[in-house]
């Protein structure tokens, strides 16, 4: 489907290391460094720095000349290496953009590089243009007043595309200041130790308000949890101490123990969240929401063993994100026992697939690299998280679990692609495994299943006297077939269910059911334990269907007048995006007083309060009773709704329209439209959700359960 660029995206988690950085393994036969001993004094109120950096590189084949990267914005004032009788003064040459060439004096394969330089950092970070957080593109570090944001875009310190080092860090900064950065903080404040071999290293400065916990883990180890948050929001700690020892208990006992000697969380100046090795860092207004959800908090924990322990190749796939969206945004619910949450996740991943990835704009999962719209994310994160469930429910629970901890196992440090963990599970399983990945990594698209003949017939009484019935049920797959269990499960009108499940590999293949029961309905993969296309009417009506709707119409009921004001965000927002959608579709919007004559095919979307003459019919067609205006308010699911200040945003099934919606967003007064319409994109999965001053107080979805069934044949 079409992109929501215009939209407030749903929280995003960004690895720093994982996605942001440009550097690719380092070869063999390619400097890497190995080594790095940092002293820094910060100085926010000017935006500068100073920097000495004692540099162990490995300088394979003789080489001479060893390219670094270093923010132009930096003054080199000295590079040096240790000799016999003291340093020598290196030549260095400043190339157009970061690139700095330093002129060793002879060969040899080791060598120590002595830095000294200084400078400004100063690039305020801008606001997000898609997502709901400034992502690494939108700042390349900064240095101020109201905090410090140094990470490898930065180039704040001098580096080799894919080296994997060491660090050790001295931080000088003014009264009341405090820093933190990866690895162990050591005998004295601003002193970071980072022994594990690291892609990057952050460094973050505030006025923070400190608390820690020395805490050990289920399995003995000792961890340091620790909170820097600022001081409006230090009452919180406690709150997120608790949480990140709960997550890391609930992880350590599936990945194996934590990499890192502390884990902490970081309040952030700017909207953001971002993984680090050792901390997170989360934007104030992040913190302030109590950010300790599975998919939040416990999301940044994982990406501490996958991402920031184990990491995938910036020249290769993106799997990172997809098995820690697995196992934290879906997984967590299976592992607390909420069966109901977890079938729920699996179900909206199928959702986001089919909303928003068109036939034309699909790619393979070993193609993403990181999200930068909703299609991305549908791919790289959920279609790969599905990957992962399938590939648990293929080899069994036993071999998925001990895989998973051998790949981190042996791969921490390391950098590791789909061959290897291919491989990996190969090995703990004893199966060939290649159709697997070639058929989930490598190729795009999904399964598009359907039925093409389902009969029951009653079969003679067996001896007891007790009838029996057999359904005869043919499933083809509409594109080229896939190898997949596929679950079909026949019911009939009392609540009595029977499940089989086959094994489809072929375009088409019938299959006998028998049941005790007489059965009415036949339902595909009730559990949502497949990833496969979902086809647009098999879903809820719901507003994101209107959003990826390649033809829209947005009706203002209130023309020209002033009262349109209350929806002026949401129409800037249409406007101002719709050139980023690839379709070059553009949605029409018009006054209802111009009378629109509505297409044939598309999305509606209403936007009124009352005293708005209504278009009852329209409404009346799509929604029947579902929804209503009255006189004093509306009625939604059953439920009245009277007062002026409540609010709804309801979707219908456009009448006669499959895959289309009539959406209606309606208030009781102006006021209570504007309280809740910069909202409104927040709310795009649900039916509907109604608002009372702002506040969700209801919400729910219809029942599509009859556009995902089958209806038996008793003749």
């Amino acid at each position: 489907m079409s992109l929501r660029y215009f939209l407030i995206f749903p929280v995003l988690i960004i690895s720093a290391f994982s996605v942001a950085s440009a550097h690719a393994e380092a070869k063999g036969d390619q400097p890497s460094i190995v080594h790095h001993d940092l002293s820094v004094e910060l100085r926010p109120d000017s935006h500068e720095l100073t920097v000495s950096d004692l540099v162990q590189v490995n300088v394979p084949d003789g080489r001479r000349i060893v390219v670094f990267s270093l923010a132009p914005s930096l003054s080199i004032e000295r590079v040096s290496t240790v000799i016999a009788d003291g340093d020598a003064v290196l030549a260095f040459d400043r190339y157009e953009g970061d690139q700095v060439a330093i002129h060793l004096p002879d060969s040899q394969s080791r060598w120590t590089v002595k830095w000294r330089y200084s400078g400004p950092v100063n690039d305020p970070p801008r606001d997000p243009r898609h997502l709901r957080f400034v992502t690494p593109n939108e700042t390349a570090g900064h240095i101020g007043p109201e905090g410090v944001y140094l990470s490898s875009e930065s180039r704040w310190y001098p580096d080799i595309s894919g080296s994997l080092a060491s660090y050790e860090l001295a931080v000088k900064l003014p009264p009341n200041w405090v820093s933190i950065s990866q690895g162990d903080e050591g005998g004295s404040p601003g002193q970071w130790s980072v022994p594990t071999k690291s892609e990057a290293l952050t460094l973050v400065a505030n006025q923070f308000v400190v608390r820690t916990r020395e805490w050990k883990a289920s399995n003995g180890q000792p961890i340091r949890l620790g909170a820097y948050l600022f001081k409006d929001d230090a009452h919180l700690a406690d709150e997120y101490l608790d949480a990140c020892a709960r997550y890391l208990d609930a992880y350590i006992s599936l990945l194996g123990p934590y990499p890192f000697p502390k884990f902490a969380v970081v309040e952030n100046f700017f909207s953001s969240g971002l993984g680090m090795p050792s901390f997170t860092l989360l934007g104030a207004a992040i913190i302030k929401r109590h950010y300790t959800q599975p998919y939040a908090l416990g999301h940044e924990i994982v990406h501490s063993w996958i991402g920031n322990g184990v990491y995938n190749r910036h020249d290769g796939a993106n799997w990172v994100e997809g098995l820690t969206t697995y196992l934290t945004n879906y997984y967590y619910h299976e592992l607390i026992g909420d069966e109901g949450q977890a079938k729920e996740q699996r179900r909206l991943m199928l959702f986001g697939y089919a909303v928003y990835v068109k036939h034309d704009q699909d790619y393979p999962v070993a193609r993403f690299t990181r999200k930068t719209d909703e299609k991305d994310n549908a791919i790289g994160y959920q279609k790969t998280a599905m990957v992962f469930h399938m590939l648990r429910r293929e080899i069994g629970e036993s071999k998925f679990w001990g895989g998973l901890k051998a790949l981190v196992n042996q791969s921490m440090g390391s950098y590791t692609d789909w061959s290897d963990i291919e491989t990996v599970f190969t090995r703990v399983t004893g199966q060939d495994l290649q159709w697997f990945f070639d058929q989930w990594v490598k190729r795009s698209g999904a399964p598009q299943l359907a039925v093409t003949e389902a009969r029951v017939r009653q079969l003679a009484r067996s001896s007891s006297g007790v009838p029996s019935y057999e359904s005869k049920v043919t499933l083809i797959q509409q594109n080229a077939p896939y190898r997949i269990p596929v679950d079909l499960q026949l019911q009939d009108e009392n609540g009595s269910r029977a499940t089989e499940r086959i094994l489809l590999g072929v375009a088409e293949q019938s299959v006998s059911i028998p049941t005790s029961f007489v059965p009415q309905t036949l339902v595909i993969d009730p559990e949502f334990n497949l990833f496969r296309r979902l086809e647009r009417d098999e879903l809820p009506a719901m507003l994101n269907l209107f959003v990826t709707d390649p033809h829209r119409t947005i009706i203002l009921l209130s023309g020209e007048s002033d009262d349109r004001a209350p929806f002026a965000g949401i129409i800037q927002r249409v406007q101002a995006q719709e050139g980023m959608r690839p379709d070059g579709e553009r949605t029409h919007i018009v006054g209802a007083s111009a009378k629109p004559t509505l297409s044939d095919d598309g999305s509606i979307l209403l936007l009124g309060h009352a005293p708005d003459p209504a278009p009852l019919d329209l409404i009346r067609e799509s929604c029947a009773e579902r929804f209503s205006v009255t006189e004093s308010g509306f009625r939604v699911a059953g439920h009245t709704y009277d007062g002026p200040t409540f609010a709804v945003v309801v979707s219908c099934p456009r009448h006669n329209l499959r895959g289309s919606v009539m959406t209606f967003l309606y208030g009781n007064t102006p006021g209570a439209v504007a309280k809740m319409a910069r909202l409104l994109f927040f709310y795009g999965w649900q039916s509907y959700v109604v608002f009372n001053e702002g506040s969700v107080v209801a919400r729910g979805e219809w029942d599509t359960t009859a556009a995902s069934e089958v209806i038996l044949d008793h003749r």
